[in-house]
């Protein structure tokens, strides 16, 4: 009962599995869109901030640069201002490293997704290939003229799923490297800049 359930079920043949990469391929795309502009909404503006941040370094005072980075918005400006605001540069370390794990948090969301498609894109071509070659030879055993041309259709059609399956996976691992790098990216400038700020604050004696 259960090997005629199983073949039942391949003989169902490569098309949902088409369906399914085609899926799997909108939802990777609108997903990077998302995450794409997400990123530039809550992006601060790098020459004022870094503008003010370093007034700050170089002696400025501490209430310029809380008034410059609320006006600012932006992950950066947010990170800073929650360890400026926490006045003591100890509690300050913990307050930015919490607000920054936060907003990596929301950074990262939905990249899980591109990367599982980005790994698993190619088994699911081979897996509809494999139920594509099922489907022609079943069909083979049914036909008694042209059985030859008959398979060889099957076969070409089921290959149909590998190959849309290496165009879902190869832009995804592309899109999961560059996106992931984006976060990398901006995580490793706010915390250097975050540092710099704690040591201006204990330099201070606070």
């Amino acid at each position: 009962m259960l090997a005629q359930a199983m073949l039942n079920f391949a003989l169902l043949g490569a098309g949902w599995v088409l369906w399914l990469l085609v899926g799997m391929s909108a939802m990777c795309v609108a997903i990077g869109v998302e995450r794409i502009v997400y990123m530039m909404v809550n992006r601060t503006p790098a020459a004022r901030f870094e503008a003010a941040v370093g007034r700050y370094l170089g002696g400025g005072e501490r209430g310029e640069l809380e008034t410059t980075l609320g006006s600012l918005g932006g992950i950066e400006s947010r990170v800073v201002l929650a360890g400026l605001r926490a006045r003591a540069s100890a509690a300050s370390r913990y307050a930015m490293q919490g607000t920054l794990l936060f907003e990596k948090l929301r950074l990262e969301r939905g990249l899980i997704a591109i990367g599982t498609v980005a790994s698993t894109a190619a088994f699911i071509g081979l897996f509809g290939t494999v139920l594509g070659i099922i489907q022609a030879f079943h069909d083979l055993s049914l036909t008694s003229e042209e059985g030859a041309k008959t398979v060889m259709s099957g076969i070409s059609e089921a290959l149909v799923a590998t190959a849309v399956a290496l165009m879902v996976a190869i832009p995804s691992v592309v899109l999961y490297n560059v996106l992931t790098r984006m976060v990398r990216a901006q995580v490793g400038r706010i915390e250097s800049l975050a540092d710099l700020v704690v040591a201006r604050m204990r330099a201070e004696g606070e």
